[in-house]
């Protein structure tokens, strides 16, 4: 009989322990590492998941994760090489290694990322300062990165923390910053507008140029060619009209005389005044 009072006190006082939300038990998952502090002290790691005992009232547990975290930091300002400000939005891949040492350095994790964004911050901004604009943006981002992400993890080390990569999600202009450059650019692309515009009017006025004096060598050409043309054809006639003068003086001259007529009273309004016993009307007169 005294034993069972016994046990029934025992569950009795475990109820009101556990009412008070001051439970002897506490759960280990497996994606979790326990620290039991006992008055502000580590005294227990608890690495293996489970149901496990603490004493109620002295002792707390604090959890810690064991997988591999995102960190997704705010966007902040930094200033490159060149004076020029960006906003950089980054993110990082980072795990607790010692959760004692973290617990020792910032009591729970929360802290722990508190101290590993300053961290990440401070190490951006000395080394995207050694860069220019262009090569943060472009050219070398991957090596920054990668320093960065050597730097920071060499920092967070000291604190039982692992930093296994840092990126960059969006490198920004400033607000106040973005229409000022946006006209530049503007002001940049006008101007090049306008010297394409001249060269190529350069360029065209040239082909004209070109174009125009092989016209005129053509013209020249065919002129010449058609002179020669003429004076061969001129000298061919010549030429048979001597022979059949030769062979006929009467009939060419009859037919020359002809063609003098045609030409002559071609124009129905054409008056002429010669002599009856004019040479040029001989083919006329009856015989």
């Amino acid at each position: 009989m005294n034993k069972q009072n016994i046990l029934f006190g025992l569950v009795g006082v475990l109820v009101l322990l556990v009412v008070l939300g001051a439970s002897p038990f506490f759960i280990v998952d497996l994606t979790e590492t326990a620290i039991v502090v006992q008055l502000g002290k580590p005294v227990r790691t608890v690495t293996d998941p489970g149901l496990k005992l603490k004493v109620p009232f002295v002792q707390e547990v604090t959890y810690f994760d064991k997988r591999l975290l995102d960190y997704d930091a705010p966007a902040r300002d930094v200033i490159t090489e060149d004076k020029k400000t960006i906003v950089i939005d980054n993110f990082a891949k980072w795990r607790i290694i010692d959760p004692l040492r973290v617990y020792q350095a910032f009591q729970n994790q929360r802290g722990a990322l508190q101290r590993l964004d300053d961290i990440i911050y401070s190490e951006l901004r000395v080394e995207l300062g050694r860069h220019e604009l262009t090569e943060i943006v472009s050219a070398n981002r991957a090596l920054i990165m990668k320093v960065v992400s050597e730097r920071s993890n060499k920092i967070a080390s000291a604190y039982g923390l692992q930093v296994s990569d840092v990126r960059i999600k969006r490198a920004d202009l400033p607000e106040q910053n973005e229409k000022a450059i946006f006209q530049r650019m503007q002001a940049e692309r006008e101007r090049q507008a306008k010297q394409y515009r001249a060269e190529g009017e350069e360029e065209a006025q040239k082909i004209r140029s070109e174009a125009e004096k092989d016209k005129e060598i053509i013209l020249a050409d065919a002129y010449k060619t058609g002179k020669e043309l003429k004076g061969d054809g001129d000298a061919k006639a010549y030429k048979t009209y001597a022979t059949a003068y030769g062979e006929g003086p009467k009939f060419f001259e009859f037919f020359r005389t002809m063609e003098a007529y045609k030409k002559t009273f071609k124009d129905n309004n054409t008056t002429m005044v010669l002599s009856p016993d004019s040479e040029y009307l001989k083919f006329l007169k009856k015989r």
